[in-house]
């Protein structure tokens, strides 16, 4: 079976590009457009710097995170994930930091297992996605953003069911254990 190709280059031509806003997380472009019909309009792209996610497996567990998460207006259960708000070299340096930020842990093997673009219809963001292993206690370094972060582990079985029954809602963590998914599958 053949893979799927791609049809090709370019259907839009930027005609002007303009910030609108930028903060330390984020930054807003408003670009002026034309499309190959012939079709002007405008394009807004929040541009963020590179993220990791990561899958923490210890045994038959799944590290967690929880926190309140201000654009849903709710606490959401995730797995560990951010961003450093600066262009990062070593994306595996990013993954530790945050699974060391978030949940407290070192890892003794980290396996890169995929990258993504994360909402592409609107953000110029990658996500990194890591699978640690081997994980030992290491000091909590949170950010203030953090500050209501908490910790879970909870049984492969509990993850994946929290996923089904939409406990767990965030695309980034589902997309990440897909990959983990395909992963553990090649490996026998």
């Amino acid at each position: 079976m053949n893979p799927v190709q791609t049809t090709g280059g370019r259907t839009i031509t930027t005609l002007s590009s303009r910030e609108v806003y930028r903060n330390r997380w984020m930054r807003l472009r408003e670009d002026e457009i034309l499309r190959s019909n012939g079709a002007k309009g405008i394009y807004g792209v929040v541009e963020k710097d590179d993220a990791a996610i990561i899958v923490p497996l210890d045994h038959d567990r799944v590290w967690l995170v929880e926190q309140y998460r201000y654009t849903i207006e709710e606490r959401a259960l995730e797995l560990p994930q951010g961003g450093w708000e600066m262009e990062i070299e070593n994306p595996e340096e990013l993954a530790r930091g945050e699974l060391r930020e978030e949940i407290g842990m070192d890892a003794a093997e980290m396996i890169h297992l995929g990258t993504v673009w994360i909402a592409y219809g609107f953000t110029r963001q990658k996500q990194h996605i890591f699978l640690a292993t081997g994980l030992t206690p290491a000091e909590k370094d949170p950010d203030a953003e953090e500050h209501d972060l908490t910790a879970h582990s909870v049984t492969v079985k509990e993850f994946e069911q929290m996923m089904l029954d939409g406990t767990i809602r965030d695309v980034c963590t589902t997309s990440a254990w897909g990959f983990y998914l395909m992963w553990k599958a090649r490996q026998h």
